[in-house]
């Protein structure tokens, strides 16, 4: 199945959808400034989709039982919606990036659980860690996704609930990361619902989760929900980016952080973004602790 849609002006998938994918070798997508390929289950079924966009067309195929579902979600996917979205950066390098990336968006994948479980797999561990524990879940439980991509499938939801926690272990998970990912898992339908639900109603909902805290919920929020003010509150680096790009303070905390971002309240995720497709870092890198549970 087939559609296009104009862009509506400049878009670029690299940026805007760069929260999707969890590494390079990320096995259920792939992903270029104008292409992306994606494998998803969708509330119809399994689907995978390729995207691209060709002179300010975005042209869009899908494959499996969810291909109508995909294609119907794909403009909201690109951040269609987000374009008459007001935005007025007072910072001269933040205002310079804002006109250097004009085809970054924020989008909404609609696929709350999806985003969730890589999303735990990140909670105290360091992003490599986490990533490869993502590729072998996908490798071991994925399956192959419809169509011509060779694309896999995030695992289903029903399985990894239905997993004992001590099977996730040889993919370097510990039982706290395990557990709260089946929890999710098994709350997976009431999960997403919150894509119909107003921004704060849903979070709310993913934060009475079990192990599920600010941080996590704001990176669904960006990511399925497509919130532009979502802040990634508790992070090991974000706060020491921001607070070097905006102030150029090599150390910052959650606090300062936020104050820096205030003027731009409704807007903060998009600002994060902003600051993270620039390339710069602080000088100061923090080192999270590196723990190894595949032999535990």
């Amino acid at each position: 199945m087939k559609r296009s849609f104009s862009s509506g002006g400049s878009l670029d998938l690299g940026l805007t959808l760069r929260s999707l994918v969890h590494g390079g070798g990320d096995p259920t997508m792939r992903l270029t400034r104008n292409e992306t390929w994606r494998a998803t289950r969708t509330p119809l079924g399994p689907a995978s989709e390729h995207l691209r966009v060709v002179n300010g067309i975005v042209e869009a195929e899908a494959w499996g039982p969810g291909a109508e579902w995909l294609l119907e979600q794909a403009p909201a996917l690109v951040g269609m919606d987000d374009r008459a979205q007001p935005f007025a950066p007072r910072h001269p390098p933040l205002r310079d990036l804002h006109r250097l990336h004009p085809g970054l968006r924020i989008g909404r994948s609609r696929a709350v659980v999806e985003s969730m479980v890589p999303t735990i797999l990140e909670q105290k561990v360091t992003g490599a860690g986490a990533r490869r524990s993502f590729r072998s879940l996908v490798c071991k439980y994925g399956e192959p996704a419809p169509g011509p991509l060779g694309l896999r499938l995030p695992p289903a939801s029903d399985l990894l609930a239905a997993l004992p926690y001590e099977d996730f272990h040889p993919f370097g998970v510990e039982r706290r990361r395990a557990q709260t990912i089946k929890i999710a898992c098994s709350y997976a339908k009431r999960l997403e619902e919150t894509c119909d639900m107003d921004i704060e109603s849903a979070r709310r909902r993913l934060l009475a989760l079990p192990g599920v805290g600010v941080w996590t919920a704001a990176l669904v929020a960006g990511t399925a929900w497509g919130d532009p003010d979502a802040v990634e509150v508790g992070d090991l680096h974000v706060p020491n980016t921001v607070c070097w790009f905006l102030a150029r303070e090599p150390r910052g905390t959650d606090d300062r952080m936020l104050e820096l971002l205030q003027p731009y309240t409704g807007q903060r995720g998009r600002v994060i973004r902003l600051i993270g497709a620039s390339g710069v870092r602080s000088p100061v890198r923090p080192r999270a602790e590196v723990v190894s549970y595949a032999r535990i």
